[in-house]
């Protein structure tokens, strides 16, 4: 708790008493104006906009020291738990931060890259993915087997993309970039679901609409997920998708022939299938929490 107070503190640039002396309060159901007008000697007058702002932040660090907790027991438990990991963990800041570290320990569903592993496919995707080879093909050769269903050098190549896509999907540094793509450029369509023009009547305005997801109004933000919700609106929300791929590539490819081409697909592919969607649904979720405030 000591430590809660002292980087809420840090972060509303007050006294870790002030901070205390409030928490306190809200904890025995004292509300917000309540504390902000009656209890200034208190809290050393913080103002109610100050108040909301540390209850705000006092919550969400609950959440992140409980989602750690969990984590930290889920990585132990699976017998993965390095001092470094733990060292990642106590550091991030953020649920972003820890999500992404644990991403490539959390129990998943059959995935098309978990299929690839179990036909024996990762030696190859490790040796395109550091683009240790020469001839692709060659090298995929090896990998035929009827036992594992993999029958031609394609089967062989896909396969390998496959888990290459998901390790990219995967990686920090590239969830950060998409990230703040998405922060940055987003730009949210609205179009009219099929066949719901008349029914959806109220919400013409955004039959056919489009901005900048980060600057447009909470009100227009809220009655588009609205309409989604209802069935009268088809939302999407992103970035320019050749534009994220062109900053992917500037650290994810390494130099060129065989094995770089087979890489660029499986980065597209990672891009199209597993990150764009995953972080769409983080922003979402960001934007529609924003908006509610």
């Amino acid at each position: 708790m000591e430590k809660t107070i002292k980087k809420i503190a840090r972060l509303l640039a007050k006294e870790p008493w002030q901070i205390d002396h409030a928490l306190s309060l809200m904890k025995e159901g004292a509300t917000i104006p309540f504390i902000a007008r009656y209890r200034k000697e208190k809290t050393g007058n913080l103002a109610d906009f100050e108040l909301l702002e540390l209850e705000k932040l006092w919550k969400q660090l609950i959440q992140l020291d409980e989602r750690k907790a969990a984590v930290l027991k889920s990585l132990e438990e699976q017998q993965v738990l390095t001092d470094k990991l733990k060292e990642q963990i106590r550091l991030a800041e953020t649920i972003h931060e820890v999500e992404d570290i644990y991403l490539p320990y959390k129990p998943k569903r059959k995935t098309r890259a978990s299929i690839a592993k179990s036909k024996g496919l990762e030696p190859l995707a490790k040796i395109i993915y550091f683009e240790k080879v020469t001839s692709v093909e060659r090298a995929a050769s090896q990998f035929i087997s009827k036992k594992n269903e993999v029958e031609t050098i394609n089967d062989a190549l896909q396969g390998a993309r496959d888990i290459i896509a998901e390790w990219i999907s995967e990686n920090i540094k590239a969830r950060n970039t998409i990230r703040r793509l998405f922060e940055t450029e987003a730009t949210i369509v609205s179009k009219v679901a099929k066949g719901k023009e008349e029914e959806g009547e109220k919400y013409k305005a955004w039959f056919e609409w489009s901005e900048a997801a980060g600057r447009a109004p909470s009100h227009r933000i809220l009655a588009m997920f609205r309409g989604e919700k209802e069935g009268f609106l088809k939302l999407k929300i992103s970035p320019d998708k050749e534009w994220a791929i062109e900053k992917l590539k500037r650290f994810i490819i390494k130099g060129y022939g065989d094995a770089t081409e087979q890489k660029e697909m499986a980065l597209k592919d990672s891009v199209q299938r597993l990150l764009f969607p995953s972080i769409e649904t983080e922003y979402r979720s960001e934007l529609k929490q924003k908006a509610d405030e």
